[in-house]
């Protein structure tokens, strides 16, 4: 029997080193360290110890300043045991030195309100050691305890005054309260009233993300032969992003300089932003039709139409999504309509917002993406003339706002993120107006994640919502002739709206200036920082600056 049981201990611990070699991580038996030298009992000794299956304790340790959100992730086996010590135990995970076998993911951040975008890597670790950083009038990192401890352990103890530690749960309605401010936070933190601040090009809200080059990925690596799930925060997989846009119509001075300088042309700057996204939304106005006369830049009246031939630029900004509230999409009667539906249907591009009748035009778009479930549903505002969609006759549908809160609430219970747009009142100032204010309001109130103005020429501030919801008021131009015809019609924005593992966490806000009637390009620096400040200044952010610590 003696016998038998020391055979069993050696074939078990052969086992054991053939997986160590097989998998390359540390077999680490009880009370002895990685470097101890391995214990083979001797077979021919009378006195060698007995070496049983139930003696080689399945234990198990965890560098217990890796976050509680890792730890749930893990579904560890009943009969494994903690340990107190590294060197104690069969199985470890600890942070790596280098890329491992995971990534936990945090973010640097800011108040949605905030103007900066990007901070370098070497000023984030120089405000970690003490040297006030004048981005946030020297202002403390904001940290929970437990982000504290990890950082800690990687970057050293932070210098005196040089972070400063809020519970979990508050340290957005801190930040908010005491701008300027910045905070750290692990990627499942984020939330849309944050602004998700680049470091050195790089941010993970964004698809481009590469975790290798980034200052705040923490690697994480697991020994022991078993088989372990993948250890991270961030799994592309469950990410989607959705462009939404403003004013698009084809027509007058914008198709006069299609036709002189190509029909891509409006699309040269930011046609790939566009096309990057998941989903891609554009609301073009103005109905496509074959008998569409030659674009006058001078166009007096305002009844449009556009060449078919344009569509080859929607084609070219990836559209996923089309909106049909517009005021003109009927300009050109229901046969230059219903040629338009067509003409979408033979691209196989879904709309709302518009349609053959009022209940096609009413009718919820939905897409599921990457196990993110999203609702597209609009209308337009203004009614009368400009929203023709009845039971026989196509168009723009108008407003049923009743219609809509139960529509918006049924698809919010159904799992769907909603996003609501409008066609609505154009007014031109930053401010957003009363009427605005009720009908986007409402429809926050009754499920929305997001809630757009697809009207607005001017844009308009923003505003979160007790339901967490993000309101722009008005996004402005994307592809129409208005530079120096009104204030500010040669600048406009456009969203990118970031879902993950079923929620919404994120939106960046691109800023755009014309340069000709056709061509928007990328805003400068300086450019940037003006409008924006303009923008957040006329923004409705009482509720969230006003929340205290």
């Amino acid at each position: 029997m003696k016998n038998k049981n020391i055979l069993l201990a050696l074939s078990l611990l052969l086992f054991l080193t053939a997986c160590q070699a097989a998998s390359g991580a540390p077999v680490i038996f009880p009370g002895r360290s990685a470097t101890s030298t391995p214990f083979f009992p001797e077979l021919d000794s009378e006195e060698a110890p007995t070496a049983t299956l139930e003696s080689l304790t399945l234990s198990f340790w965890i560098n217990p300043v890796l976050p509680t959100s890792l730890l749930n992730q893990l579904e560890l086996p009943s009969d494994w045991e903690p340990v107190e010590g590294k060197d104690q135990a069969l199985f470890t995970i600890d942070l790596a030195e280098d890329i491992g076998q995971g990534q936990w993911v945090y973010a640097l951040v800011a108040p949605f309100s905030t103007v900066l975008d990007e901070v370098a890597a070497e000023d984030l670790e120089a405000a970690w050691n003490g040297a006030p950083n004048p981005n946030f009038d020297g202002a403390p990192l904001l940290l929970s305890e437990e982000t504290l401890a990890l950082f800690s352990a990687l970057w050293g103890q932070p210098a005196a005054g040089a972070v400063q530690v809020e519970a979990e749960d508050q340290l957005l309605k801190f930040a908010w309260s005491h701008q300027p401010s910045w905070a750290l936070i692990p990627f499942e933190s984020l939330e849309p009233q944050w602004k998700v601040l680049s470091i050195d090009g790089q941010s993970p809200v964004q698809k481009e993300f590469r975790a290798d080059l980034y200052a705040l990925s923490v690697p994480i690596v697991a020994s022991g032969d078993f088989d372990w799930p993948a250890l991270g925060n961030r799994d592309p997989a469950k990410m989607t992003t959705v462009v939404l846009t403003g004013v698009t119509a084809l027509v007058r001075a914008t198709a006069y300089e299609m036709n002189r300088s190509g029909i891509l042309y409006p699309a040269e700057d930011i046609g790939p932003l566009l096309a990057s996204a998941d989903i891609t939304h554009i609301s073009n106005e103005v109905p496509f039709w074959s008998e569409c006369p030659s674009p006058d830049p001078v166009q007096r009246n305002l009844v449009f139409c556009s060449d078919p031939a344009y569509y080859a630029l929607l084609e070219e900004v990836g559209t996923d999504i089309m909106e049909l509230t517009g005021d003109h999409f009927n300009d050109y009667g229901q046969q230059a309509t219903l040629y338009t539906l067509d003409l979408y249907d033979e691209h196989n591009l879904p709309y709302y917002g518009g349609g053959r009748n009022a209940e096609d035009a009413r009718a919820p778009k939905t897409f599921e993406h990457n196990g993110n479930r999203i609702a597209f549903i609009g209308c337009n505002g203004k009614g009368g003339g400009y929203a023709t969609a009845s039971e026989n006759s196509p168009g723009a549908v108008g407003c049923d706002y009743q219609y809509l809160a139960e529509e918006i609430g049924r698809l919010h219970d159904e799992g769907f993120l909603v996003i609501t747009t409008f066609q609505h009142d154009e007014v031109y100032t930053f401010i957003p107006q009363p009427g605005l204010v009720r009908d986007f309001t409402l429809v926050a109130e009754a499920g929305s994640s997001i809630v757009s103005g697809s009207q607005a020429h001017q844009s308009h501030g923003f505003e979160f919502t007790d339901a967490d919801t993000l309101i722009t008021y008005g996004l402005g131009n994307l592809f129409f002739d208005q530079k120096g015809i009104i204030d500010y019609g040669d600048e406009a924005l456009i969203a990118r709206h970031v879902f993950y593992d079923g929620r919404y966490i994120s939106t960046e806000i691109f800023t755009i200036f014309f340069v000709d009637f056709a061509k928007p390009r990328f805003m400068t620096a300086l450019e940037r920082a003006e409008f924006l400040s303009i923008l957040f200044n006329a923004s409705r952010f009482e509720s969230l600056l006003s929340q205290g610590s």
